[in-house]
């Protein structure tokens, strides 16, 4: 039984205790209230802290970058063209006291940014042609020589995505300011932007029809190169024959001269040697015109006859 009352002092020291000491990490800052009203200046500095048991409460707040995502949007363009634009940005609680006082938690401050981010972009991409949203600077895409119809076709812009994205970032930081929420918006990026449902046919279709006009040039001008080769191919053929006829001609006239030459030096030989000569060519035409099976009918004044007859020339 005496154990009793020194349990109890224990178990309410330990609660006193709890209740009287608090611990700030690095990445929190805290505020003091007391019967819901702030008391004193906001703590940062991490470590432990002392505050007033039961009467006094902790409120911790992040001090890291938070984020905000919103929904996907169709929204109209300048020139009347819906698309769906998926925004989100990184904000931070600035001044832990106005936002205790003005939003009290983070998702009142989810809330409180979806109305002023959706409205700022919703502005912003209203105020802006499609091709600004879409494109963000002049640079010449890295195509193809052989392509620069596709270049050409690009439209010059003069503000871009990025600017549109710092407008929206802008306007945001003006209304948070002018709100006095104890928070700051960081920055505001675009997550994707797509055509909607409406419009992505006409645009599919209008990518296939540049694109069949592409493919058909090519294909005219490959018909056209076609034809080039073809005809310097039958001309470089033609003039190979003409070469190769020429260059058999003047053998041939070579050859015939030779021969002729042959010839003649074989007729200015001795009487002898003329009629040998004469001998053997009536032999190998002899050779070379019968067979066993040839009949011939020889007269007697002829060369093959007067030989056979004779035994020789």
């Amino acid at each position: 039984m005496k154990l009793l009352p020194i349990i109890a002092v224990v178990v309410l020291v330990l609660i006193v205790g709890s209740q009287s000491f608090y611990y700030i990490n690095e990445w929190q800052q805290v505020i003091i209230t007391q019967f819901g009203k702030p008391i004193g200046e906001p703590h940062t500095a991490p470590g432990l802290k002392f505050k007033v048991p039961f009467i006094q409460e902790v409120r911790r707040f992040d001090r890291r970058f938070l984020e905000w995502s919103g929904d996907a949007e169709e929204l109209p363009t300048k020139d009347k063209v819906f698309i769906w634009v998926d925004v989100y940005a990184r904000w931070r609680i600035s001044d832990p006291l106005k936002f205790l006082e003005r939003l009290r938690d983070e998702s009142r401050a989810q809330s409180r940014l979806d109305d002023i981010l959706d409205g700022g972009t919703r502005n912003a991409v209203a105020n802006h042609e499609l091709i600004e949203v879409i494109r963000s600077t002049n640079r010449a895409p890295a195509v193809d020589e052989a392509q620069p119809e596709i270049t050409a076709t690009l439209a010059e812009i003069s503000n871009g995505r990025d600017i549109i994205r710092r407008e929206i970032l802008e306007a945001a930081q003006v209304s948070v300011a002018e709100a006095d929420l104890g928070i700051e918006i960081l920055d505001v990026r675009f997550r994707r932007i797509n055509y909607g449902e409406t419009v992505r046919p006409d645009v599919y279709n209008r990518m296939i029809s540049e694109r069949r006009r592409i493919a058909d040039r090519f294909r005219s001008e490959g018909q056209g190169e076609a034809a080039n080769i073809l005809g310097e191919m039958d001309r470089e053929l033609k003039r190979i024959q003409s070469e190769a006829y020429r260059e058999a001609q003047e053998i041939h006239g070579k050859a015939d001269a030779e021969a002729t030459e042959i010839y003649a030096s074989a007729y200015n030989q001795s009487a002898d040697s003329r009629r040998f000569y004469e001998f053997l060519k009536t032999m190998e035409t002899f050779r070379s015109t019968v067979d066993k099976e040839t009949s011939l009918i020889l007269s007697t004044d002829g060369d093959f006859y007067r030989y056979l007859k004779g035994g020789g020339p």
